[in-house]
C-alpha cells in the first residue's frame, strides 16, 4: 500500500524555519548522547526531537510530522494537548490554587477522587479506599505490595512470567524479565513465586488455547495447596489483565475469573496492575471489567493523570490497616495532574471512548490479520481495544514443538526504523523485543487509523525486502 505523505504541515505556534529547527534538533540529539545515562531507551530507537504536538500528531525539530502510536507508552489517552486537559490545567493555574500540597484535602483532589470513584467497579466504589502514591506507576506497585503484606502479615508474592510492573525494588522483583531486574530485583525476588501467564502463541505447556490456560490455573492451585511446594505464604497475587511490555498478551476472561476464585478461596488479595490497560484502553473502562472480576487492589497510573505524573491504588476497605505515615511520597499531591486526570476520566466516560476503542480496535485488528496473511514474517496478531501487537518471526528458523517460529527482534527493529521514516512512531515489546506494539490515543480518527496501518504495511514490506537482499 502506498504510504500517506509525512511532509511537514505546520502546527500552531511554529516560529522557526525548517533549517533552523533541523540544526537545533541535531544539536540536541548530540548533547543528549553525551550527557544522558546509558539507561536511556526510546531515544536510541526513535531519534526524534518533538517540538510541537496535538492529538496523535507530533512535529519534530526536523520539520516532519509523525503519527504517534507510542503516546507516552499509553499515557496519553486523549493524545497530546487535548483541549479539555489544557483547559483543566489552565483553570488551576489561573485560580491561584497551590500546586504542591502533600496529602492535604483540596477541591481539585476531591473532584479527581469523585471522578475516579464514578468509574470504578461498583464494589470498589462503594467499599474502597484510595492511596495517592508517588508520581510513577512503579510507586503505586510498591504501595500495593506493601499494603497487602501489611494487611496479611505474609511476605510472599505471586507474579507471572512476562510481567512488567516497574523499576523500583519490589516492582522489579515481580517483573518477569531477568535482564531488566538485575541485582536489585533479584535480591527482592526471593519472596516471589513465578507462575505461567497464558500465552497462546508460545504456550508454556505446548497446547495453547483454553487448554493451556486451564493447565496454568490447575498448576497454580496445586502449588498453593501443596504443603511441600516451596511457596512462601503469599501476601498477594499481582497480574496484568493484558501484558503490555510482555508482548500485548490478553489473559482469557475465563483464566482471570479462575484466578479470582483461587485467590479469594485462599484469602490471597488479588492486585490488578491497570497502569497501562486502564481508562478505556482495552475497550472497557478498566480491563478487569471484560471478565467481570473485582480485584482487591487496583494499581493506576499513566492515563489516570491525563498526561501528567500521577499514581494511585484503590483497594478494599478491609485491607486499610495502615497507620498514619505508613506510606507517603512528597509529590503525591500533584494538583495539575489531578485536574488533568479528572478531565480525562470524565471525557472518556462521557464520550464513550472505551466503547469506541473496542469497535475501532476490532477493525484495526482485522486489517492487521489481513496484513499478516500477506507477510509470512508476522507470526501472530493480537490485542484488545486500542492495545494491539504483531509478533514478528524468523521464517528461516526452525519451529518449536508448538509450531511457532523463533522471534525476529532484528526484523522488528528494522520495521520500527522504516516506520519512523514514513512518519509513524511505534514501540517494540515482547519476550525478545520482536512485537510491534500499537498504543494510539483513544481519540484516533478513522482516517488516522487507516494511515497508521498503511504506513505499517509499507514498513514491514520494506524491512522484509532489505532482510532478503541482505541475506542474498
Amino acid at each position: 500500500m502506498a504510504a500517506i505523505s509525512s511532509a511537514p504541515e505546520r502546527l500552531p505556534g511554529q516560529l522557526a524555519g525548517p533549517a533552523d529547527d533541523f540544526a537545533e534538533g541535531d544539536g540536541i540529539l548530540r548533547r543528549q548522547s553525551l550527557r544522558e545515562s546509558g539507561a536511556r531507551t526510546y531515544a536510541r530507537s526513535l531519534p526524534v526531537v518533538p517540538v510541537r504536538a496535538r492529538g496523535m500528531t507530533v512535529e519534530g525539530a526536523d520539520g516532519r510530522r509523525y503519527l504517534d502510536c507510542l503516546c507516552g507508552a499509553g499515557t496519553l489517552a486523549l493524545g497530546h494537548n487535548h483541549p479539555v486537559v489544557l483547559e483543566a490545567i489552565r483553570e488551576v493555574l489561573d485560580s491561584g490554587a497551590p500546586l504542591h500540597v502533600l496529602d492535604l484535602a483540596t477541591p481539585v483532589k476531591d473532584a479527581f477522587t469523585t471522578a475516579l470513584f464514578e468509574t470504578l467497579p461498583r464494589e470498589l466504589a462503594e467499599h474502597g479506599r484510595v492511596q495517592f502514591c508517588g508520581p510513577a506507576g512503579t510507586d503505586a506497585v510498591e504501595a500495593a505490595i506493601k499494603l497487602v503484606r501489611t494487611a496479611t502479615g505474609r511476605s510472599g508474592l505471586l507474579a507471572f512470567s512476562g510481567a512488567y510492573h516497574g523499576m523500583t525494588a519490589a516492582a522489579l522483583a515481580a517483573t518477569g524479565d531477568t535482564a531488566v531486574r538485575g541485582a536489585a530485583g533479584e535480591a527482592a525476588g526471593a519472596l516471589v513465586t513465578r507462575l505461567p501467564y497464558p500465552y497462546d502463541y508460545r504456550c508454556p505447556f505446548g497446547v495453547g488455547g483454553d487448554r493451556g490456560a486451564e493447565l496454568g490455573t490447575r498448576l497454580t492451585a496445586n502449588m498453593l495447596d501443596d504443603p511441600k511446594g516451596g511457596i512462601q505464604p503469599p501476601a498477594g497475587m499481582i497480574l496484568e489483565p493484558v501484558q503490555g511490555e510482555g508482548g500485548v498478551i490478553a489473559a482469557p476472561d475465563s483464566w482471570l475469573r479462575r484466578m479470582r476464585e483461587i485467590t479469594a478461596s485462599r484469602s490471597i488479595p488479588l492486585i490488578a496492575d491497570e497502569v497501562q490497560t486502564g481508562v478505556g484502553r482495552t475497550g472497557a473502562f478498566w480491563a478487569v471489567e471484560h471478565s467481570g472480576i473485582v480485584p482487591d487492589v487496583m494499581v493506576l497510573s499513566k492515563a489516570v493523570g491525563g498526561s501528567l505524573p500521577l499514581a494511585v491504588i484503590v483497594y478494599r476497605e478491609e485491607l486499610d490497616t495502615w497507620r498514619p505515615g505508613a506510606h507517603a511520597g512528597t509529590f503525591r499531591g500533584n494538583q495539575l495532574a489531578m485536574a488533568a486526570g479528572a478531565a480525562t476520566l470524565m471525557y472518556v466516560r462521557e464520550q464513550g471512548l472505551a466503547g469506541r476503542a473496542a469497535r475501532l480496535g476490532e477493525g484495526m485488528l482485522a486489517r492487521l490479520r489481513g496484513l499478516g496473511a500477506h507477510h509470512s514474517c508476522v507470526g501472530d496478531v493480537r490485542g484488545r481495544g486500542l492495545m494491539l501487537g504483531l509478533e514478528l518471526v524468523d521464517t528461516a528458523g526452525e519451529p518449536d514443538d508448538h509450531g511457532s517460529l523463533p522471534a525476529a527482534p532484528r526484523l522488528a527493529a528494522a520495521v520500527q526504523r522504516e516506520a519512523l521514516q514514513r512518519g509513524l512512531i511505534l514501540e517494540l515489546g515482547g519476550r525478545h523485543s520482536a512485537v510491534i506494539r500499537l498504543l494510539p490515543p483513544l481519540t484516533i480518527t478513522d482516517e488516522q487509523s487507516e494511515a497508521v496501518l498503511d504506513r505499517l504495511a509499507d514498513a514491514i514490506a520494506a524491512a522484509e525486502r532489505d532482510t532478503r537482499e541482505g541475506a542474498a
